[in-house]
């Protein structure tokens, strides 16, 4: 499938089959992740794939109540180091979009979790104080298939030379 393809189909799932990720597909989307590009090669991250019942439902008390956490395939905690890289935040946000691509290209769905309690979720999870949560992903097979959400239009958010100057689009 094409890169734009995947941009385009991907949609956030929080509603997931009863079925296991087979390992293979599981690991593509991980090397997925430590494939990304960071600023200077620091790679500043590490990743926890949750697959425990148990403890993706520990997950759903740290995450605001939000269920469907423990119904996904995995979960994946993309965590940063501050000591690491001034960019500990940005560059696992990059990985974690790199997984969200290859994950659907896979078949597969995901939604970013961002709404929980560091704290917590370090602590389900064994985190040394050390590092940041920055961001939680669901993975799974879809058991849903939503509408495309609205989008701004292009004229409100690229602009040519200087701001509020539409870039030109010519081309769908």
């Amino acid at each position: 499938m094409e890169v734009f393809k995947v941009i385009c189909e991907r949609r956030s799932i929080r509603k997931y089959r009863d079925e296991p990720i087979p390992e293979e597909i599981l690991e593509r989307i991980l090397e997925a992740g430590r494939l990304a590009p960071s600023a200077a090669n620091r790679q500043p991250w590490s990743f926890i794939v949750v697959k425990d019942k148990g403890v993706k439902s520990e997950l759903v008390d740290a995450c605001r109540g939000q269920r469907f956490i423990g119904e996904a395939g995995a979960v994946i905690a993309v965590l940063g180091d501050p000591n690491a890289s001034r960019w500990y935040k940005q560059d696992p946000f990059i990985a974690a979009s790199f997984m969200t691509l290859e994950a659907h290209e896979e078949g597969l769905g995901v939604c970013w979790i961002g709404a929980f309690d560091e704290d917590k979720v370090k602590k389900v999870l064994k985190i040394p104080e050390n590092l940041s949560v920055i961001i939680l992903l669901t993975v799974g097979f879809p058991d849903e298939k939503p509408q495309p959400r609205p989008r701004k239009p292009r004229e409100e958010i690229f602009f040519l030379d200087e701001y509020g100057k539409a870039y030109p689009f010519k081309h769908q």
